[in-house]
């Protein structure tokens, strides 16, 4: 008799129809979607076809859900957390709206993901700060050199919950001890951790998190969510604002005042409305992570990556290329051989979807995968490697 968690797995797999045909490894790029978030959307359209209703503050319902949710997963309070449209939504918010000057420095990996990258340096051309690489040990983040590169001089480190290309998770406990000590403000990549790997925004000492929903929140691409911890809040003058950062108390029947104070909250930095499919698609896909667990997905997670592992350290033609250590595993898996592409297109024929990343084979288990799924995976990887 399967327990009751293994039970809601086995439900929730039900929810996504292409489990019926493939093996989806690849929500580290982007999610398939569930019936929930389908059926969501489209009643959503219905609505608007059928034009018979005022929906706007259903909308704003919505909004104060999502801020409520995800602030519950993250562990922070509603009123630090914004709405956004993707992971560079926060991290703009950041790079142009901390009071950074010519002379400051940021730190960033010489092994980020892209979006980080250019949004830092973007600011750092138009505020004249300078942006400085960390350089990396083995292709992941190491600490020792990032204590080393600090000055007098240096105001933020913008870093990645996750790596992107072969799943090293940070040690941000660690990270953000050491920025406390030197006074530097901690920015964090949230993407490829948020919804699999459980984090403490507020405990950590995180000041500002992004993260995109199109990943492992299976959500609509263009939406994602923004923490601001309450006491980073005041010193940020973004660039961008809308009428929507004030607070109208919900009354829109008298809009000739230009004197409203702005949101005390994260919401100060939201921009006006947002693709009301986008935040209807998001509501009905949170409701799976509340209902699961983020520590109990991980759980799922790891152990069909330790069963993947496990053949890949047994056979001597593959090699991985993730960290296994505890502390720094997450549910991305990478691995090498000989002629990767070779056996990334035979896996792609045989409807196991997953990337090439920076020299390696990338897996992304989510909690719709299973031990089926691994096996299919697993006896193809034995085939190639005994041609």
């Amino acid at each position: 008799m399967k327990n009751k968690m293994e039970q809601k797995f086995q439900k929730a797999r039900k929810l996504f129809p292409h489990t019926n045909k493939i093996v989806y490894l690849n929500s580290a790029s982007y999610c398939p979607f569930s019936v929930l978030v389908e059926k969501a959307v489209t009643d959503n359209i219905k609505i608007r076809l059928r034009a018979d209703q005022d929906e706007s503050f259903y909308v704003h319902d919505i909004q104060e859900e999502l801020r409520r949710d995800y602030a519950g997963l993250i562990g922070a309070h509603k009123r630090e957390v914004g709405l956004g449209m993707n992971t560079s939504f926060g991290l703009n918010i950041a790079a142009f709206g901390l009071p950074l000057k010519r002379g400051d420095e940021v730190l960033v990996s010489d092994i980020e993901f892209p979006a980080l990258v250019y949004t830092w340096r973007a600011a750092a051309e138009t505020k004249s700060f300078r942006l400085k690489f960390i350089k990396s040990t083995n292709r992941f983040f190491d600490i020792n050199i990032f204590e080393k590169a600090i000055t007098k001089k240096t105001k933020v480190l913008a870093l990645s919950f996750v790596q992107y290309f072969n799943g090293y998770k940070n040690d941000l406990a660690t990270i953000s001890e050491i920025c406390k000590k030197h006074n530097i403000i901690l920015v964090v990549d949230g993407i490829q951790g948020m919804g699999v790997e459980p984090i403490n925004v507020r405990k950590l000492g995180i000041d500002i998190f992004a993260s995109g929903c199109q990943k492992w929140m299976l959500s609509p691409q263009g939406c994602g969510f923004f923490y601001i911890a309450d006491h980073i809040r005041d010193k940020i003058n973004s660039p961008f604002i809308s009428w929507k950062g004030a607070d109208w108390k919900m009354n829109f029947t008298d809009l000739f005042k230009y004197d409203l104070p702005f949101f005390e909250s994260a919401n100060r930095f939201e921009l006006g409305y947002y693709a009301v499919l986008n935040l209807v698609g998001m509501k009905a896909s949170v409701g799976l992570f509340k209902d699961l667990g983020i520590k109990n997905i991980q759980t799922h997670n790891h152990t069909l990556i330790d069963r993947l592992a496990n053949y890949i350290k047994s056979n001597p033609f593959y090699t991985i290329t993730s960290s296994m250590e505890p502390k720094h595993r997450s549910s991305i898996f990478s691995f090498t051989c000989n002629n990767f592409p070779q056996l990334h297109q035979l896996l792609l024929k045989n409807k196991i979807i997953l990337v090439p990343r920076e020299g390696s084979i990338r897996a992304s288990i989510h909690l719709f995968n299973n031990e089926k799924d691994i096996d299919r995976l697993l006896s193809l990887l034995d085939a190639f490697s005994k041609r």
